[in-house]
């Protein structure tokens, strides 16, 4: 027990090359190996996309849930409210529904990208992440995954833009808004504005799933999950 309150200690306190070193010298407790350490948090990983990021892929996986669920930008907020009085609120539902659909049609790319981030993890990757804060599992995640998860997304959300209709339905409402007397013309970019907003999605659906792992024993479903996650205990 002493040796793990002494490993929290120092990767909390761990901000330079010197004390890192100091850390990867230290023994493990509880017979873990550094092997089984690495594999603990990636089958907690693996766990947090089949869990959960899978449930965004399908449909209603980002209009239905309130964590994620794509809102308008600033900019399109005032193209909704003023459709809306003007008696188009139906049309603008679709809109924001059809921006979810096309992140929902999107997220299924994510899955093998965050596969092989996971496999490419090191032990010293996992140490860090186990004695880490609640999200810093999925903090690896994003730093490994996001630049290459945005060139994948972001031309398959343009291209559900068309298959869902979003294109043709955000065409015609920001027309008939720049259409309107006394009002400033919008034009955004959709695509790159619904790209991120489906990334902090995925994100954020890991990490509901990581900090249960850390928190929920129950979570906790093999004995390697047990075992692992109660260092960090």
């Amino acid at each position: 027990m002493k040796k793990v309150i002494a490993l929290i200690i120092v990767f909390q306190l761990s901000a330079c090359a010197e004390l890192q070193q100091v850390v990867s010298q230290l023994p493990t407790s509880g017979g873990i190996t550094n092997e089984q350490i690495a594999s603990g948090l990636k089958e907690a990983l693996n766990k947090g996309i089949t869990n959960q990021v899978s449930t965004l892929a399908v449909q209603d996986g980002f209009y239905k849930n309130e964590l994620v669920k794509i809102m308008l930008p600033a900019e399109l907020q005032k193209v909704d409210n003023t459709l809306r009085n003007i008696g188009l609120s139906s049309v603008a539902d679709e809109g924001l529904k059809l921006l979810n659909r096309a992140a929902e049609d999107a997220v299924g790319e994510a899955i093998p990208i965050f596969v092989e981030a996971i496999k490419g993890m090191t032990f010293t990757d996992a140490k860090t992440i186990l004695l880490g804060n609640d999200d810093a599992a999925t903090q690896y995640l994003k730093n490994t995954t996001s630049a290459q998860l945005y060139q994948k997304f972001k031309p398959i959300i343009n291209s559900s833009f068309q298959k869902v209709g979003a294109d043709k339905i955000w065409t015609d409402l920001i027309t008939k808004y720049n259409n309107l007397p006394l009002t400033t013309d919008v034009n955004p970019d959709l695509t790159d504005y619904v790209t991120g907003e489906a990334l902090k999605g995925v994100y954020t659906m890991v990490e509901v799933e990581e900090k249960g792992i850390r928190e929920n024993v129950n979570k906790r479903t093999s004995n390697l999950l047990k075992q692992v996650f109660a260092l960090q205990d």
